[in-house]
Order: structure tokens, then C-alpha cells, then sequence
């Protein structure tokens, strides 16, 4: 795996970029990168909730999505245009309040697919879903 070159002003930069509106609404932010990861905050907000009170599954997803595009990025060295083949998500509690984090890690970067791992963790650090993906590079 190549040493990242992108700094966390450089993560945000592509969140501010590459997403779609409503994303962007999410208002995730690089928290950590690492050579083979990259850590984004999802800030709790209440709007995030379904009517059953836990965050919506659907958010969740998108958050772990959107980390792995950036790990990806940060792996390549900048954006590069990118689709998501297979996105399997598990959850494994519920998250009522507080801000997550979002872990993603690229396990192989190829030549045109990309496999990875995502974890969310709830304001108390336990793993609340998990997630593994298949991107192909466009």
C-alpha cells in the first residue's frame, strides 16, 4: 500500500467536493489519516434519528460509503473517479445520540477494484456496524 500523501485539510476538501448535496448535509470531517485508513467524524444531530429514536440505517450506510471513497482517494494520492460494487452492512447496536466515528480501510488497492472495511463506533467506542465494500475504479 503507497504512504498516504493527503493531509486532513485534504479529506475535507474532497468531502466539499466530490459529494453529493445531501451528503454534504452529513457534515462528516476527517478526524484522522493514516497510510492505509482515514477516520471521519459524523456529528450527532437529532434530524439523523428515525421515528423508532436510533439513527437511521440509511445515514450509517452513507457515512460508511463516503469514508471509504476518501480512504481510497487518500490511498491514490487525490480523487479519482470511483462506483461502488458491493456495499455489506451489519449492525451491531443502535446509536441514539452522540458523535461516530468512521473508520475506513482499504485492504487491497488493485489496479481497477479497490476491497475495503468500515467501522462505526457510537460516542461510547464500541463497534455499532460494520461494514465491508468492493469499489471499481472508473
Amino acid at each position: 500500500m503507497p504512504e498516504t500523501t493527503l493531509a486532513i485539510a485534504d479529506i475535507d476538501a474532497i468531502l466539499e467536493r466530490v459529494l453529493a448535496p445531501w451528503v454534504r448535509q452529513l457534515n462528516l470531517r476527517a478526524e484522522r489519516v493514516d497510510a492505509d485508513s482515514v477516520t471521519l467524524r459524523l456529528p450527532f444531530d437529532p434530524s439523523l434519528r428515525h421515528a423508532g429514536g436510533v439513527v437511521c440505517g440509511q445515514v450509517l450506510m452513507s457515512a460508511a460509503d463516503t469514508a471509504m471513497i476518501v480512504a481510497i482517494s487518500s490511498a491514490l494520492g487525490g480523487f479519482r473517479p470511483m462506483t461502488t460494487v458491493s456495499l455489506t452492512t451489519n449492525f451491531m447496536r443502535p446509536v441514539i445520540e452522540g458523535d461516530m466515528l468512521v473508520q475506513a480501510t482499504v485492504l487491497r488497492l488493485g489496479k481497477t477494484v479497490v476491497f475495503g472495511e468500515i467501522a462505526l463506533r457510537g460516542p461510547d467506542g464500541k463497534l455499532a456496524v460494520q461494514a465491508t465494500t468492493t469499489y471499481a475504479l472508473l
